[in-house]
This record gives structure tokens, sequence and C-alpha cells, in this order.
């Protein structure tokens, strides 16, 4: 297995066997957070009107039912992911 690791996941692996490895701290109060955390993320809170152009709300139907979701979530994400950072226009 040690064969399949990168070099950073063969430094975690060797420390740890050599018991150089120590608990994080704080951990506890993050686990208890964390479930809250998670639902906030997903949740729908604002209701937006949007107007698009005839060819566009086409469009992001089409692509919708390829991906086999309703248009208002695909368009939900494309806004989050834009705004994230993790979706860039093309240059």
């Amino acid at each position: 297995m040690k064969d399949r690791l990168n070099a950073e996941e063969r430094e975690i692996l060797e420390k740890f066997e050599r018991d150089e490895l120590r608990p994080a701290t704080g951990v506890d109060r993050e686990m208890a957070i964390a479930p809250q955390a998670a639902r906030n993320t997903f949740k729908k809170t604002r209701r937006v009107n949007l107007r698009v152009t005839e060819r566009d709300f086409n469009r992001a139907h089409a692509r919708a039912r390829e991906e086999g979701i309703p248009y208002q979530t695909l368009l939900s994400s494309v806004i989050h992911k834009y705004l994230s950072g993790r979706l860039t226009e093309k240059r």
C-alpha cells in the first residue's frame, strides 16, 4: 500500500507509525457545529425573480432535462458555483 501513496501521504503514515501525531484541539466543538452548518449550506431561504431572454430560458430547460434536474436547481447551482469561484468565464 505504501507504494500507492504520494510523498505527503507517506510522511503522514510514517509519523503515525512513529507515534508522532497528536489530536487536534477544538475538534469536539467543530463536530458539534458541523451538522447545522451543513444544513444551512443548502437551506433555501430567499426567493428570487429573475428575467432572462427566451433563448436562455429554453437553453436552461434543455440543459436541466439533460441533467435530470429542475431548471431552477440548475440555475441556482450555476449562480452558486460562479459566486464561489468554481465557475469562471472562458477567455
